[in-house]
């Protein structure tokens, strides 16, 4: 049986995290994007094997789903550089929420998808981002699920629910 892990994000590679916020806001209306800078990560794995990762993410809520502009600041290999050089842009992974991290993980390997990147926030979240793009046409990030991950989910939305239109970007902490 398919484990249950309905979509909660579309995610796209930006070359310039600041210029795709005015793009994106420039395109869709959409508000207030909530940043973070060289979020720290305490444990990265790639394809395995132990590494690092230097990522920002904008988040911003786009109707039901969220949407996340990512860029890799770093050339290490990654989920990131699997599918995009620096300097390109474009989707890269849908984020799906699974009952059971661990099932959903055994589900995309049933299907033989392998995780390209395993990483894990100073702040407890973690994801995976499995390499389904022989299914999918591009990586799926499955969460571990969480309460810190929940509230992020809820600040984002209820931001959006109320923006006013005057604070395009909102510095977060990058632990967080």
């Amino acid at each position: 049986m398919t484990p249950r892990a309905p979509i909660v994000q579309h995610a796209y590679h930006v070359a310039d995290l600041d210029e795709a916020i005015r793009r994106w806001h420039r395109a869709f209306g959409l508000g207030p994007f909530f940043v973070r800078r060289h979020i720290a990560l305490e444990d990265v794995r790639y394809r395995g094997r132990a590494s690092t990762l230097d990522i920002s993410a904008a988040y911003v809520q786009a109707g039901p789903v969220q949407v996340e502009l990512v860029t890799q600041h770093d050339d290490v290999p990654s989920a990131f550089r699997d599918v995009f050089a620096p300097g390109e842009e474009g989707l890269h992974h849908v984020a799906v929420l699974p009952d059971s991290y661990e099932q959903a993980i055994a589900h995309w390997a049933s299907l033989g998808c392998e995780i390209a990147t395993e990483l894990r926030t100073a702040s407890g979240r973690g994801a995976a981002y499995v390499d389904a793009r022989a299914i999918t046409g591009h990586m799926v990030e499955v969460y571990r699920p969480s309460e810190q991950l929940a509230a992020l989910y809820r600040t984002v939305a209820d931001a959006a629910a109320r923006w006013d239109g005057r604070e395009l970007v909102i510095e977060t902490d990058p632990r967080g």
